[in-house]
């Protein structure tokens, strides 16, 4: 194949490629769209439930349904107050004694409660609280991993200290293995949370940047 037609190629690639993540955006919304079109719409069993209750006001079908989608909000913030009350556990438990008895239908409450559950712990964990370490696994001179520290206070195993660490893993800096790291082991980066996301989601692209160069190199040998 000549050179033109490679180097024609190789651009009509690139550009295919640059527009390709506005496409994929653009399909995913479009189809999120119709699903909550199909599930929730006017026209959807839910939907007319929705204008059920809007009917109630107003005799205009898409009226009702606007009044009742905003009524269904409005409930779903009061009881979003409710379950931020002190009578969160009490109404978990409630559930349980009931819907998580039901045969085949507990299984399903159960196991949507635990995944919905993951979501909420996820959000209340507080990133800006960890810090990014070095961990140099065998000692001084070994191989060493960037790291998260996820607390400052050590614990101790077998009367010897460690460092509860997450290794993350690239491009996802937030997810990855928690490993128990010996304390003697672990050093502190000379850089932030938003340094040690860059490296991971460019694939350590971006490591120069932040420890690769002649400061990088003498902060970790002055370590």
């Amino acid at each position: 194949m000549s050179k033109p037609i490679v180097s024609f190629l190789r651009t009509l690639g690139a550009g295919m490629l640059t527009v390709l993540p506005i496409v994929l955006t653009v399909v995913i919304i479009v189809w999120s769209a119709g699903m909550l079109e199909t599930f929730l719409g006017p026209n959807s069993p839910i939907g007319r439930v929705i204008s059920s209750i809007g009917l109630v006001i107003v005799p205009d079908r898409f009226v009702a349904y606007l009044l009742g989608t905003i009524a269904v909000f409005f409930g779903l913030y009061a009881l979003g107050l409710f379950v931020q009350s002190r009578f969160q556990g009490q109404l978990n438990a409630l559930m349980d004694r009931t819907i998580g008895r039901i045969p085949l239908m507990g299984s399903i409450y159960r196991m949507t409660n635990r995944f919905v559950g993951l979501f909420d712990q996820q959000e209340d964990m507080d990133i800006s609280s960890m810090s990014p370490v070095w961990c140099f696994l065998g000692g001084d001179g070994a191989t060493a991993v960037l790291a998260l520290m996820s607390t400052a206070e050590p614990i101790e195993l077998g009367g010897r200290s460690y460092c509860v660490v997450l290794i993350p893993t690239a491009p996802i800096p937030f997810g990855g293995g928690l490993i128990f790291v010996p304390s003697e082991w672990v050093r502190p980066a000379d850089f932030g949370v938003e340094a040690l996301t860059s490296i991971y989601l460019s694939m350590g692209v971006t490591t120069p940047q932040f420890a690769g160069g002649p400061e990088g190199q003498n902060s970790l040998a002055s370590k």
